[in-house]
């Protein structure tokens, strides 16, 4: 039985109805409050938010563009199960945006814009002192976001939101993983010295090495948790 009691009020979103809707549901499914295979029911949602069907309908059709639902005609709507195959390719145009943003800024950083990453990771550290994972993984999007922004290229974080969205679904199972977020919190140390030091070199390993560390913990949660994840189609 699906659940809505967690959805975020509409209230703390911009835009149309439809759309803050769509963000709501969207930050459910992201954050796992529906698990993958999860029956969305239209009806429970549109009480939940004292909406009528339509923007609840233009927003469901908007999860299932972005591959976060599955519209089944004459049964219902699903969360979507995870896809590794999706997760990967993600994760590639995930990590070929993020390389060419931290070199860029590494080479034409401001001092005040490396105060802001610094202290980005000052909260970090704090963050998992208080053992607020879910606060530190707001932190970590948090980092990227502020390097996205520093390239000045405004279009850059919607891209790389897109390509991650169904990595960054995928990872909430990883956040409780003995270790995990300490040594994610190391990796973004290390992005932030080769910025400091302007070593555009450094500040792309250290960055592909961040990235690909996540997926490879990823891949490994198919064994663990089969029942969220669609099976993969043999070659022909």
């Amino acid at each position: 039985m699906s659940s809505i009691v967690e959805l975020t009020h509409l209230e703390r979103y911009t835009g149309s109805l439809a759309e803050r809707v769509y963000q709501s549901l969207k930050a459910a499914i992201v954050q796992l409050k529906y698990q993958p295979g999860e029956a969305l029911k239209k009806q429970d949602i549109i009480d939940q938010f004292g909406v009528s069907r339509s923007p609840v309908a233009d927003a469901l059709s908007r999860l299932a563009s972005d591959g976060l639902v599955d519209i089944v005609p004459q049964s219902g709507t699903y969360v979507s199960r995870f896809s590794l195959s999706e997760i990967r390719e993600g994760a590639f145009l995930r990590e070929a945006l993020e390389l060419a943003a931290v070199e860029r800024v590494a080479q034409t950083r401001t001092d005040e814009q490396l105060k802001q990453l610094q202290r980005n990771i000052r909260f970090q550290a704090l963050l998992l002192e208080d053992g607020d994972f879910q606060g530190f993984h707001r932190a970590d999007e948090d980092m990227h976001a502020l390097i996205q922004s520093f390239t000045g290229f405004r279009r850059l974080r919607l891209l790389t939101e897109t390509s991650w969205v169904q990595v960054n679904r995928a990872r909430q199972l990883v956040l409780p993983t003995p270790g995990r977020a300490q040594e994610s919190h190391r990796e973004h140390q290390d992005i932030v010295s080769a910025i400091a030091v302007q070593d555009a070199e450094e500040a792309r390993l250290a960055m592909r090495r961040h990235v690909r560390k996540l997926v490879a913990f990823v891949e490994t949660l198919e064994a663990q948790h089969p029942e969220l994840f669609t099976p993969e189609r043999s070659p022909t």
